[in-house]
């Protein structure tokens, strides 16, 4: 955690504001991840465009249809990509000449049971083959409400102790709060490291760890005069 604060002095009255301290304080918590973002997708290479297309078409709807038997609901795969192009090779004498295509595709997809992933991901680089490519790998969190509530609360006594803090060394004390504003950054997910692309068939141990969920808080207090002892 971390604190910034500042005091702004006003004309002291007698038992009343002789001032306002705005203090910006961190706070972070933790949970479980309980969401797996996944990219993946297919490559195939052919002597025609159409023969490429067809290619990936059909691992595509292989993948597809491998997940959709593990259980992952079609509101969950999402087509994100693709994309058909020459493939160029350069010869002696020759220069650049076309030596077939290249078709590929990709789909977004959300895994939301967390002890299934491994294996809904190995069921689909078998049932595409070598045509499947995985690209990323995410672990977040579908719901952060409950894990933000808990930041709140701990960026909220980090400003509230440097706010005491900073009005002591004031010799005053802490009135009303006057403002409050709340910095949310947006949540990333947590890559998962190690894991690029590949094609193999082997079943990859997903490990989900924790994810974190950070935001920041500014309070405005008045600073209120002590009472003579």
């Amino acid at each position: 955690m971390s604190t910034m604060g500042t005091i702004t002095e006003g004309s002291a009255q007698p038992n009343g504001p002789a001032g306002t301290v705005t203090v910006t304080g961190t706070g972070g918590a933790e949970a479980a991840p309980d969401l797996t973002l996944v990219t993946l997708g297919v490559e195939t290479r052919a002597a025609s465009v159409d023969a490429a297309y067809s290619a990936a078409g059909a691992a595509l709807a292989s993948v597809t249809e491998a997940l959709r038997a593990g259980g992952v609901a079609a509101a969950d795969v999402q087509s994100t990509g693709l994309n058909v192009r020459a493939d160029y090779v350069w010869r002696e004498g020759e220069g650049q000449q076309v030596a077939g295509y290249v078709a590929s595709s990709s789909l977004g997809v959300r895994l939301r049971d967390a002890a299934a992933v491994s294996g809904l991901i190995g069921e689909a680089v078998r049932a595409g083959g070598n045509a499947v490519r995985l690209n990323s790998l995410h672990l977040t969190l579908a719901d952060d409400s409950a894990v933000r509530e808990r930041a709140r609360a701990a960026a909220w006594e980090d400003a509230l102790q440097a706010a005491r803090q900073f009005a002591a060394l004031a010799s005053a004390g802490l009135g009303r709060v006057l403002s409050v504003t709340e910095h949310v950054p947006g949540q990333v997910p947590v890559p998962l490291a190690g894991f690029q692309r590949a094609s193999a068939a082997e079943s990859i141990a997903v490990e989900p760890g924790t994810s974190r969920v950070e935001t920041a808080v500014t309070v405005m207090w008045e600073l209120a005069s002590l009472a003579p002892a």
